[in-house]
């Protein structure tokens, strides 16, 4: 059996790190992972949806996974979201995930035409079928994916030893009790919004990956260390901060990902650059709240870490 513990935890998912060309700069690639390390946080995901994967090249994407695995180095618990648009793309990169040793792959589902789950499941075991020796988390977000995970194609899919559990995207909390009693004691499902981290976990989430954890890392440490501790009080105060502060970041024009860079840059001295092309990047407007928001976890963080 799989020691699911090194995923326990906070991990937060990776930023796309760019430089002024809009390149992938393997420099801001490590720094961002030295970051991580540095936060404490269990581990992280690279390559999902807030690493902007969809937009691309697997040549990219290889780069992006070899750069944190080499600044890593066992620090960090890995998981490479392999997915592609074709089965043949992303049974390279899964090939390539584990050729670096990361601890779990992961994948969405096909996108744009709706397959029967018979030919998800295909599409998934292939994928793992090209890492035999790595575990597979199952990414459920219908919301982008355009396709529901359900609880017997989850069933299904537990046939395939290498698969351990779900990250669990989709709004409902009761999903994750759903996909706990269907996955059985050996399995492990990740909490997906951030918005809900605490009642998530309270669900029984073991661990949690979230787009917004690399901008305020010790906020969702404290929170979690709260829950963890019995403080259930303190961690719902917590979580309520958190929240205002994702709906201050929503608020402004640019994309999301553009604003928190742009926080990490302002309370971190971190650059990875902007976002890419068709995500939108900040206009001058945003400024005055993207600050608002920056000085928002400064003054969460002097509360609670």
């Amino acid at each position: 059996m799989s020691d699911l513990t090194r995923f326990h935890g906070v991990l937060p998912a990776f930023y796309a790190c760019y430089d002024e060309k809009g390149n992938i700069s393997p420099e801001r690639v490590r720094a961002l992972t030295r970051y991580l390390v540095d936060a404490g946080v269990k581990g992280t995901y690279v390559c999902g949806s807030s690493g902007e994967c969809i937009y691309q090249s697997k040549e990219e994407r290889k780069l992006v996974l070899e750069n944190v695995m080499a600044e890593a180095k066992g620090r960090l618990t890995v998981i490479a979201h392999v997915a592609c648009n074709n089965t043949a793309d992303s049974m390279e990169l899964a090939a390539h995930a584990e050729s670096l040793g990361v601890d779990a792959i992961a994948s969405i589902p096909p996108i744009y035409f709706h397959l029967p789950e018979y030919g998800i499941a295909k599409y998934w075991n292939d994928i793992s079928s090209a890492a035999p020796h790595t575990d597979f988390i199952i990414y459920n977000i219908p919301q982008l994916a355009g396709v529901a995970l359900s609880v017997d194609l989850f069933k299904e899919m537990r046939k395939n030893p290498r698969v351990i559990g779900v990250k669990n995207s989709s709004m409902p909390v009761q999903d994750i009790q759903m996909f706990k009693d269907a996955g059985g004691e050996n399995s492990i499902v990740f909490n997906g919004p951030d918005e809900q981290f605490i009642s998530g976990r309270m669900m029984g989430a073991q661990g949690a990956i979230g787009g917004t954890f690399a901008v305020m890392p010790k906020l969702f440490l404290a929170a979690n260390e709260a829950f963890c501790g019995g403080d259930f009080a303190k961690a719902q105060k917590i979580q309520y901060d958190i929240d205002r502060i994702i709906y201050a970041m929503c608020a402004c024009k640019g994309n999301l990902y553009a604003v928190m860079k742009e926080i990490l840059r302002k309370n971190n001295h971190l650059d990875i650059g902007s976002v890419r092309a068709p995500l939108t990047p900040l206009c001058e407007g945003d400024m005055p709240q993207v600050e608002r928001c920056a000085k928002m976890i400064c003054d969460a963080m002097k509360k609670y870490c």
